[in-house]
């Protein structure tokens, strides 16, 4: 009898120690190993752009080394499965922009754009800034507007890829100023300026982040921005409201993803240190020298954003027509 109780006593040792033991190491050992972060576009881009910014600052405060891991294609479609599928375990997470929101409304996608995914973090938000090619003879937006309405689907624009927030821009542009421009999609917004700058393509709705440096070298001339003021990386160049197109007005956010069954408190951390990292001045300062502003928000509210945009862009691509091109 006293054998059993003693048996009983040490399983019941056994379970509690490892009911409470377990669950606060795993906390303590995040990460033990390195971070992946898929970008769905090319390098180059944005979002490529952002994640090896943040790479660097994340090993420095954990000392795990975070790799980008480029994914490009299938409107996106690529490389978000692939985090999708991914182990739940907080070493894989995806970067991403608005575009995550916009492309399930114009195709089928393998996944849900808000079950499938848990929000960690926003970044960084920006809005668009028009360049067309310096050989196009327009100054401003409304001579824009008049050389598209004189020459009716003559005048191109550059995206990074169907169902992009550039191709959306380009979109949007044609509806509320009564034009018709052609869309040619890329697999990037690096692909898509460096055709921009060559003259193939006349226009391009760009993130600031990678139209300044053409910008300043005068390969690419700015013609209007799309959010409520002015960007201050380009205080010359107005807003298309200031230009005479109301309600041209298109803000892009970045941010990170996990797939959905990641656990709360390594998405918690992960979100933390990120909104510790951008409170950083040198971040900051860097994020607004090209043309964005640092992002910060909870988990929660970055879930909340994703639901909210989802409706919005969804309207916007059913008023508009919006038809996916492959």
């Amino acid at each position: 009898m006293l054998k059993g109780a003693q048996s009983a006593r040490c399983a019941i040792g056994i379970l509690l120690i490892c009911g409470v033991a377990v669950p606060a190491a795993a906390q303590q050992v995040y990460p033990a190993k390195p971070i992946r972060i898929i970008s769905p576009y090319p390098a180059g881009g944005t979002t490529d752009i952002l994640a090896r910014m943040l790479g660097p600052k994340l090993t420095e405060s954990w000392g795990q080394q975070v790799l980008v891991d480029n994914r490009p294609g299938g409107n996106t479609i690529i490389g978000s499965e692939a985090m999708v599928k991914a182990p739940p375990d907080g070493y894989t997470l995806l970067s991403i922009l608005s575009s995550h929101v916009i492309v399930p409304s114009l195709v089928p996608t393998p996944y849900d754009p808000v079950k499938d995914f848990a929000a960690v973090a926003t970044i960084a938000s920006t809005q668009l800034v028009l360049v067309v090619h310096p050989s196009v003879p327009a100054k401003n937006l409304q001579e824009v507007i008049a050389l598209a309405k004189k020459r009716p689907g003559e005048l191109n624009y550059g995206s990074g890829g169907s169902g992009t927030v550039t191709h959306l821009a380009g979109e949007y542009f044609n509806l509320l100023a009564g034009v018709r421009t052609q869309h040619i999609p890329y697999k990037g917004s690096s692909q898509a300026l460096v055709d921009v700058m060559g003259g193939q393509v006349h226009m391009y709705y760009s993130p600031p982040i990678v139209a300044l440096p053409h910008i300043k070298s005068a390969r690419l001339r700015p013609i209007a921005a799309t959010g409520d003021a002015r960007i201050s990386a380009l205080p010359q160049v107005p807003t298309a409201a200031e230009a005479g197109l109301k309600g041209f007005e298109l803000n892009i956010w970045y941010g990170l993803l996990a797939p959905a069954a990641t656990p709360r408190p390594i998405v918690d951390k992960l979100g933390a240190e990120i909104a510790k990292i951008l409170s950083t001045p040198g971040i900051r300062e860097q994020l607004v020298s090209q043309g964005m502003v640092p992002f910060i928000s909870t988990p929660d509210q970055f879930s909340t954003l994703i639901k909210s945009d989802l409706a919005k862009y969804t309207k916007i691509v059913r008023t508009a027509n919006i038809k996916l091109e492959q």
